[in-house]
């Protein structure tokens, strides 16, 4: 499977490309994680998903600092990032609301194996939703054109004219 994993990756990423894993990319040792991403072709930029115990392991050393590793950039949970004026939220965990959602972000996640049906502009961009293979910038521009709004969009008149402010407090009895 690894191998496959990996001639497939290396068929369309090239060596100058930059790569986005949104979690669980290696379940195995330290060792097993960077001899892996050492045949992989670009720069990868790892968060952490739910069986990332080498990552984990890696990272703890330096109590979690988001920097490069060498064979890795470390990212965190979570990745926020503009690229052509598009907001785009990267995690290893779906959720229904994200930053900007009510702008129509994207959200990009792994974890569910491709059996969580996308909401508004998400996508579950793991090698196993995706034919695995990874996913380029272009194709999720082309999934996102065909996906709904974000159920939580605010219209754009309602944000270039908002009626009120509509914080709730959360109470918490004693």
């Amino acid at each position: 499977m690894n191998e496959g994993i990996i001639e497939r990756h290396n068929e369309v990423v090239k060596p100058i490309d930059t790569v986005v894993h949104a979690g669980d990319t290696c379940f195995g040792s330290p060792k097993m994680l960077l001899s892996i991403l050492e045949q992989l072709n670009g720069t990868h930029l790892l968060l952490l998903g739910s069986h990332d115990r080498a990552i984990d392991r890696i990272v703890k050393k330096n109590k979690y600092a988001e920097k490069d590793y060498g064979s890795f950039i470390y990212r965190g949970r979570r990745l926020e990032l503009t690229i052509k004026n598009k907001s785009i939220i990267i995690s290893h965990y779906c959720m229904r609301v994200w930053a900007k959602s009510h702008y129509n972000s994207w959200h990009l996640f792994g974890h569910s194996h491709g059996r969580l049906a996308p909401v508004g502009k998400s996508w579950d961009i793991g090698v196993d939703n995706n034919n695995f293979y990874p996913i380029s910038f272009e194709q999720v521009c082309e999934i996102m054109d065909g996906r709904p709004d974000n159920p939580n969009l605010i219209p754009e008149i309602e944000r270039k004219h908002p009626r009120r402010k509509r914080d709730i407090g959360l109470w918490l009895p004693y």
